[in-house]
């Protein structure tokens, strides 16, 4: 079976993804996106994404790629290369999907293999320790739904982009 790697993150418009260990803002349409979106699929994540869930998100296998050898991973498997945690997320999956939810360097390492990428494009700055470059010219936006502002939280965007072939 051949599997369609998924990228998913929310960013502002400054680039910011995270801020202490936490998502900068709430907003609870992409929360239930995320969760719409890797319900009883296999997440590949970094340690730090992992512990900044407090716990196991039910419903989804959690695949940690990390270069820590020992440390509290409440039932998640950790995987220390980029090939294992492929692997594994494709071992007894059925839904040809694997998802990669965070962090920043997971994004990065996890990018050559990706087919398709989530993202809510946040229409405000937030301030952050963790960014995310705007994406290249060989990713092409593919659909869109836009969302206005709506009291305190902000106007934001469903973004779908899928490669085109062009440079990065």
């Amino acid at each position: 079976m051949t599997f369609e790697i998924i990228q998913i993150y929310a960013r502002a418009a400054n680039g910011a993804i995270g801020h202490d260990g936490r998502l900068p803002w709430h907003l609870p349409a992409d929360l239930k996106r995320f969760k719409a979106m890797t319900m009883g699929k296999p997440m590949i994540m970094g340690r730090k994404t992992f512990e900044s869930f407090g716990g196991l998100l039910s419903g989804r296998r959690h695949i940690v790629l990390t270069r820590r050898e020992k440390w509290d991973s409440k039932g998640a498997e950790i995987v220390g290369t980029v090939e294992e945690a492929l692997s594994l997320a494709a071992t007894d999956n059925s839904t040809g999907e694997i998802w990669v939810v965070g962090g920043a360097a997971i994004y990065d390492v996890l990018r050559p293999h990706t087919h398709r990428i989530e993202v809510t494009e946040i229409h405000e700055d937030y301030p952050g320790d963790t960014f995310m470059k705007p994406l290249g010219a060989e990713w092409e936006v593919t659909a869109r739904d836009d969302h206005p502002a709506d009291g305190d939280k902000p106007a934001y965007s469903f973004v779908t982009y899928h490669r085109s072939g062009g440079e990065d």
